[in-house]
């Protein structure tokens, strides 16, 4: 039984694609109506290559149409999100930073990426099956319904060869849509249009000027005309060919390759090529029916293959164009623009080793496709899930935004159910302390968790899972060593020793008020409380400027003594990670 419906007035971006395409759909289907059976199966589809990791950013290629393909089924439609594995492409070159490939994949070059062979140690027959499979992992984690299409398959097993056919009857008018836009060639000027007057990130500019979107390959070159398909040598298995004839009447294409093979072959036998890909991409819109599917910025400058298919699926398939949302880039806190070519690219499933899964839908639910964002890898990770906690606690309490409690329920949950979650979901700043403190020792970690609400006591690390993992792989992963929290085994004498009077009384508060305090929120009035007691306040009193100077003073002595830094993890959780006995320790007592 479907999910109640989102209401189509409101706000979020997702229902507005989500009526927009139930309203194509239905044109496409004259007569159908949304009554069970008899309405249209509406498709939706995303592309991905597996060349190399599949990186956060093309995950926005797959986000993007889950999001509306699962707002469309909770109204009760039958959506098929198609995801085309082009496996089929050719291995363009050796990316950096992948364990077990050196620079020996070079000879590989040109051949497709099923018949490349996969990285040294991996447990997968071939290169794309090795990268497909972190993706499939982390789409079935983040709850994604889809069709997988391996378009090796659908060539290898003849799928197409009607369409290609088609396409080489058709290559003079395929070549004549191509030629109006040979001469467009200045992408960079599209993304400042596209983006209109708003400040435009040079490394999108860059990775519009070098995506190849003015220039992916069309199939022309060929000294015996154009021609829209390119074979792979039957003798190297590679795509360096060239097609040198081709009759209409008989299929039989003539080839030659750079390894010195050439050879006739029937189009209407052979299965070993595929179409030029601003042909292949526009002929499977036709195929399957695809009524939406985004693209990045860089397939959408001119002469690229989205702007340049929509008039191909027209002219020569008898198709329509989808609706095609122009996605922007997503980056990484003190990344630039990813690319998979480059090592060291997150992936999605280096997020969900730091993350949970609704908060990574979430980033990619409350943004519009057209904005860019940032993915936290960094400090800012913990800033994300106090942001998220605090949406939770308004959609709790009613008061929440309808565009908010709209992102929120899409991160949560799909139409086929709620997405797991953490039981107990501690503030992650506070995990991330604990983990930081107890190094992997997990009955210190939950001594420390229990004692941060006494009154309702954490009984099982079950109870904080799997928010408490990923806090905890943050700070082995992605936490530099020098930053991490060692507590001192031993008094620092020379620092005890040189206290005046003040500091000595203001440890001497501390020291007596920690048997009385021992809880999360009873350290924190405890520890800014201190330095209003030495000024002659009250320990609830509003802090001043002046105070606020003390407190710092007051926390650097406090962080000094423990862990031998001006700083730390937040000292209420320091405190109580260390235990009382051990503080009084340090701290001279």
């Amino acid at each position: 039984m479907p999910i109640v419906a989102q209401s189509s007035t409101e706000t979020d971006w997702v229902s507005r694609f989500a009526d927009e395409v139930i309203a194509e759909s239905e044109r496409r289907a004259p007569g159908a109506k949304h009554d069970g059976a008899a309405s249209p199966v509406v498709v939706v589809a995303s592309g991905l290559s597996p060349s190399g990791p599949i990186h956060l950013g093309n995950l926005r290629e797959v986000m993007t149409p889950h999001l509306v393909a699962d707002e469309i089924r909770r109204r009760g439609y039958e959506v098929r999100h198609l995801i085309s594995w082009d496996d089929y492409d050719r291995y363009r070159k050796v990316p950096a930073g992948v364990p077990g490939v050196d620079e020996s994949w070079a000879e590989h070059i040109g051949k497709p990426l099923t018949s490349v062979p996969a990285p040294a140690g991996s447990a997968y027959p071939n290169w794309a099956e090795h990268f497909k499979a972190a993706m499939t992992q982390a789409l079935d984690e983040l709850g994604v319904e889809y069709d997988g299409i391996s378009q090796t398959e659908q060539y290898t097993a003849g799928a197409y060869r009607e369409q290609i056919l088609h396409a080489m009857r058709h290559r003079a008018d395929i070549d004549a849509v191509l030629d109006r836009y040979r001469t467009k060639k200045d992408p960079k000027q599209q993304v400042k249009k596209q983006q209109g007057q708003k400040p435009v990130d040079e490394a999108e500019l860059e990775a519009a000027e070098g995506s190849g979107a003015a220039s992916e390959d069309d199939g022309s070159g060929g000294g015996a005309g154009y021609f829209p398909y390119k074979p792979y040598c039957t003798a190297c298995g590679k795509d360096l060919t060239t097609v040198t004839a081709y009759d209409d009447d008989t299929t039989a294409l003539a080839y030659t390759c750079v390894c010195g093979h050439s050879e006739t072959v029937l189009l209407s036998e052979f299965n070993g090529g595929k179409l030029v890909w601003k042909v292949d991409w526009p002929m499977r819109w036709a195929y399957e029916g695809v009524v939406f599917e985004p693209s990045g910025v860089d397939h959408s400058s001119p002469g690229s293959s989205f702007v340049v298919g929509g008039q191909i699926v027209r002219e020569v398939f008898g198709g329509v164009q989808p609706i095609g949302p122009m996605y922007a880039f997503v980056g990484i806190s003190g990344m630039a623009k990813m690319s998979s070519s480059k090592g060291g690219v997150p992936t999605p499933g280096d997020a969900l080793k730091i993350m949970e899964a609704p908060l990574l839908r979430w980033l990619y639910a409350r943004r519009r496709p057209n904005q860019s964002f940032k993915i936290a890898f960094d400090q800012e990770i913990q800033r994300l899930y106090d942001e998220w906690d605090s949406l939770e606690k308004k959609v709790a309490d009613g008061t929440v935004l309808p565009a908010d409690a709209a992102a929120h329920s899409r991160a949560i949950r799909t139409a086929a159910g709620e997405l797991p979650r953490t039981p107990r979901p501690l503030p992650y700043r506070t995990l991330a302390s604990v983990a930081d403190i107890t190094a992997g020792h997990e009955d210190q970690a939950l001594r420390i968790l229990t004692e941060l609400d006494p009154q309702n006591p954490v009984t099982s690390l079950d109870e904080v899972r799997p928010r408490f993992d990923r806090a905890e792989n943050w700070i082995t992963t992605q936490v530099p060593a020098e930053q991490r929290t060692v507590v001192r085994a031993e008094p620092d004498t020379e620092i005890l020793g040189s206290l005046d009077d003040a500091g000595r009384e203001s440890l001497r508060l501390l020291l007596d008020g920690l048997d009385s305090h021992w809880s999360l929120d009873g350290l924190t009035t405890l520890v800014y409380g201190v330095p209003k007691v030495m000024a002659g306040l009250e320990p609830d009193a509003k802090p001043t400027p002046e105070l606020k100077v003390a407190q710092r003073s007051f926390f650097a002595l406090l962080y000094q003594l423990l862990v031998g830094r001006d700083t730390g993890p937040r000292l209420p959780t320091l405190l109580l990670a260390v235990g009382a006995e051990r503080v009084r320790k340090l701290l001279g007592a």
